[in-house]
């Protein structure tokens, strides 16, 4: 094992030799270009840095680590620093470097017929949407910060979105990685197949490893035939209950074909509107339980506006939905999914607030969500929760906001017992924690009081398999 070279000169050589293998541009020691990568962009963590590294290929990537498996520098890797649970900040201690993979962007392959495209790991997940656009193809992975984040950390991350319940998650989109190891080897697993059973599927432990065990440096990515016949529909329904219903009918209805469902409750709307310039109320009336969604087919003429249409018919005379409008041009729809994307925006000029990222059976979520908010309301009186999220796929974004006129010093009093009724609540549903955003600092110490200690001690064996220094993103995950 190489002697500890964090700190001291040899530290300083170390650094030094990562600055040559960089060169000018791809390097700086200077606190004010630091800052926007140290600190996470919606608040929370705020770390230090020894060097601020940013390599322009995976050769680079290869010599840097290599480098700090010598020194044992820790590294914190870094897509565009648009997460939610603190996973790419750095610690405070000013030890570890920050390696950005921000100007490693390029789109390397597409193979249309293969239904493929290749890509390095800083890609701005917009960029591969529109590249695979350009070539009459569709990448889903779709969420509200797709114009900043990358594919890297949406892949760390194993990221989902809002359409999940027709494409998967990240991890059911990728076909191949590269991946550089901690101890500076590449492995080139830039592999194009849909089948290939030999061995262990390596990949996977990197998708949602959030950089704990290797950078990932490049991805094989699927694609989907490019929709051109999209319908979508914001309708008010009856009650929770009903959602699970509506979503059955439109499952059925448009043979498969949902791309996306969503629940939004009255609240979410009502602090939209309260804050976000543009925001159009769906429907004149006030309703207390909508729905967001959207069916889409490859061919123009596939069908979707009858099958949606059919399905309100049938919705109707059910009693499931009270309310709808479905969308007449892109300006219309683009006007839904404002609502729903800019929820985030909204949420934070709301005030005091705690949130989660969680998830439950699908059929389960009405029944979590009634649970959960009685049990809160207990506890704190006059507090607002506000589900909601992708019930497609059971995974809800639940915030619970503080009562109105109680100050953040008081809700602080109080919000560790909210945090603990609502993932209480989760486990009773045999629910995750944790269902798209990741573990990193954030969730840390859920992952002992969760999940179980065979899983643990897995995942634990692993990290000191592959990161026997603990030199990967130390202090996330485990």
């Amino acid at each position: 094992m190489a002697p500890d070279a964090s700190h001291g000169p040899a530290r300083d050589a170390a650094l030094d030799r990562i600055k040559d293998v960089v060169g000018e541009k791809g390097w700086s020691d200077d606190l004010n270009d630091h800052v926007p990568y140290v600190n996470a962009f919606r608040g929370g963590w705020e770390g230090k840095t020894a060097l601020l590294v940013r390599p322009a290929s995976t050769q680079e990537v290869s010599e840097v680590m290599t480098i700090c498996a010598e020194a044992r520098i820790p590294v914190v890797p870094q897509g565009g620093n648009t997460g939610l649970t603190g996973a790419s900040v750095p610690d405070a201690s000013g030890e570890q470097i920050l390696l950005s993979l921000d100007r490693m962007t390029e789109i390397r392959d597409i193979d249309p017929l293969n239904y493929t495209i290749t890509v390095d790991a800083g890609c701005i997940l917009a960029n591969i949407q529109d590249a695979a656009s350009d070539a009459d193809r569709f990448f889903p992975l779709s969420l509200g910060a797709q114009g900043s984040c990358r594919i890297g950390g949406n892949l760390s991350t194993n990221a989902g979105g809002v359409n999940v319940l027709r494409y998967g998650n990240a991890r059911d989109l990728v076909l191949g990685l590269e991946v550089v190891l901690p101890d500076g080897r590449v492995w080139d697993g830039l592999r194009r197949l849909r089948k290939d059973n030999t061995g262990y599927d390596l990949k996977q432990l990197f998708v949602g490893g959030e950089g704990t065990l290797g950078i990932i440096t490049g991805a094989v990515l699927k694609l989907f035939p490019k929709p051109k016949d999209v319908q979508t529909c914001f309708a008010a329904i009856r009650d929770r209950e009903a959602m699970i219903e509506l979503l059955t009918l439109c499952r059925a209805a448009s043979g498969d074909s949902v791309t996306s469902f969503e629940y939004i409750p009255r609240i979410i709307i009502d602090i939209d509107m309260r804050h976000l310039e543009g925001i159009v109320d769906p429907m004149e009336q006030v309703y207390e339980h909508y729905a967001l969604i959207e069916f889409s087919g490859a061919n123009p003429d596939s069908g979707m506006q009858s099958a949606m249409e059919s399905m309100l018919e049938s919705a109707f005379e059910d009693g499931i939905v009270l309310d709808a409008a479905i969308s007449q041009s892109e300006a219309h729809r683009n006007a839904f999914w404002f609502i729903r994307d800019g929820i985030v925006e909204a949420s934070k000029e709301e005030g005091p607030r705690i949130s989660h990222d969680v998830s439950v059976p699908v059929s389960d979520v009405p029944r979590f969500l009634e649970e959960t908010d009685a049990k809160l309301g207990a506890e704190l009186p006059g507090c607002r929760p506000g589900g909601f999220g992708h019930v497609g796929d059971g995974n809800i974004h639940y915030g619970v906001y503080a009562p109105v006129g109680m100050s953040a010093d008081d809700f602080a009093k109080v919000s560790k017992k909210l945090d603990h009724i609502l993932l209480e609540s989760v486990a009773a549903f045999d629910g995750s924690f944790s269902a798209e955003h990741g573990i990193g600092q954030q969730k840390k110490a859920y992952m002992p009081v969760y999940r179980s200690e065979i899983e643990l001690d897995m995942m634990r064996k692993l990290k000191a398999t592959i990161d026997p220094d603990n030199l990967m993103n130390p202090g996330k995950v485990l």
